[in-house]
């Protein structure tokens, strides 16, 4: 009899856990962290990658009146591209890394512009990583307007909770190239690295991401060995936040966005604090992302208009410290080289890209007087990097006519 007692109250504890699981379930499903938690799944990430504002809150950027208008002069793309030495199919390669969107300017006119996997032009794409490049052009305008003295100054001067950090006496400039000397584990896969805890406490636990960043610690000096941390970027946001007294958007908006010409408004996914996250998640076209583009490929000047100022354009994508250099480098992490914030493929040809996770691509040419944006949701974007390099130096060179 007791037996059979104890046996009733299992099944219907086990009942009752049942439901409290499947209600815990449905619940999470209609709540505001099930984007997030599927954010990469095979099955959402295209959907996900082109509506951030469903995966994190966000604040717009708002474009301005006068839109920088593109010209049209149509030209195929090339059909095979060297890599290694051998001859690769484009087509194919397109499809390969899972492309969401490609568009091709020329002497600033489009010639080409394609949409895949649902996207349309209004589909704003989200920049992971490609955001840091626009961070480094909002710093550099910081700079020009007196709000930060020098670049040499130490992050801890202007975000005085970071003081105590790793980061205290660190100099902005270190940050812009990646070469802090602060631990932090960008390891996606690993779900407990520093960047994807980063994430967790800011938009699962509410921590604001300063408080992230006030426990990391310094484990080499400053300017001595390119590690890619995002921790680094988030750090320069703070400093622009402080230095400005304006939100990254909204400085972004009145700097940059607007006087850009940009044809739609952005927006910048932030934390549940409201504060952007300047290391990544700008939402944008796929020719506003081009136009930033072309606002490098000029120098930093709309149509003789200068916004970025000229020599910052020239130093973020000219790196001179032998550690920042591309090619086989025992003081960087990896074989392209870096700027503030720019990438600067090996075997330099003048060219240099702004690059996210996942296959977001700005690729600037000045020599041929080309822009390319690629977007993406290619699982293996890792492996890519230098095919894609491949690739759009035979587009660049297809379209010049070289």
């Amino acid at each position: 009899m007791l037996a059979h007692r104890l046996t009733r109250i299992a099944l219907w504890t086990l009942a009752g856990l049942a439901v409290l699981i499947l209600a815990a379930f449905l619940w999470l499903r209609q709540s505001p962290y099930w984007a997030g938690i599927t954010l990469f799944s095979e099955r959402n990430r295209v959907e996900n990658f082109r509506a951030m504002d469903r995966v994190f809150p966000a604040r717009t950027v708002r474009r301005g009146e006068d839109i920088w208008g593109f010209d049209r002069a149509p030209a195929p793309l090339p059909d095979i591209y060297d890599f290694g030495g051998a001859p690769y199919d484009l087509a194919a390669f397109l499809d390969r890394t899972e492309t969401t969107g490609l568009l091709i300017v020329h002497q600033g006119a489009i010639t080409h512009e394609e949409y895949r996997q649902g996207a349309d032009e209004t589909s704003p794409f989200t920049s992971w990583s490609m955001a840091k490049s626009v961070l480094s052009a909002l710093i550099g305008i910081a700079v020009d307007e007196g709000h930060i003295a020098s670049i040499r100054d130490p992050i801890g001067q202007y975000v005085p909770i970071l003081a105590a950090s790793g980061y205290a006496d660190v100099p902005i400039e270190d940050a812009l190239t990646m070469s802090s000397g602060v631990a932090f584990d960008e390891d996606y896969d690993n779900p407990v690295s520093d960047i994807n805890m980063l994430f967790i406490r800011a938009m699962a636990m509410g921590v604001p991401v300063e408080e992230t960043l006030a426990g990391l610690e310094r484990v080499r000096d400053p300017g001595t060995y390119n590690d890619y941390v995002s921790s680094d970027s988030m750090a320069l946001g703070l400093v622009l936040e402080a230095a400005t007294g304006l939100a990254p958007s909204d400085y972004l908006a009145s700097r940059l966005w607007g006087p850009m010409g940009a044809e739609a408004d952005a927006s910048w996914s932030t934390d549940r604090t409201g504060r952007e996250f300047a290391l990544c998640c700008l939402n944008a076209t796929l020719r506003d992302w081009a136009r930033f583009g072309r606002l490098y490929l000029e120098g930093g000047a709309r149509e003789g208009r200068q916004i970025v100022p000229a020599g910052w354009v020239a130093a973020s994508v000219n790196p001179e410290a032998p550690h920042l250099q591309p090619g086989e480098n025992p003081a960087s992490h990896w074989t392209f080289g870096y700027g503030y914030q720019w990438w600067i493929p090996e075997s330099p040809q003048g060219d240099f890209l702004a690059i996210g996770v996942w296959g977001q691509y700005i690729y600037v040419d000045p020599t041929r007087d080309v822009v390319i944006v690629k977007t993406s949701a290619d699982p293996l974007f890792d492996d890519h990097d230098h095919e894609s390099v491949a690739a759009f130096r035979a587009i660049a060179r297809a379209v010049a006519g070289d």
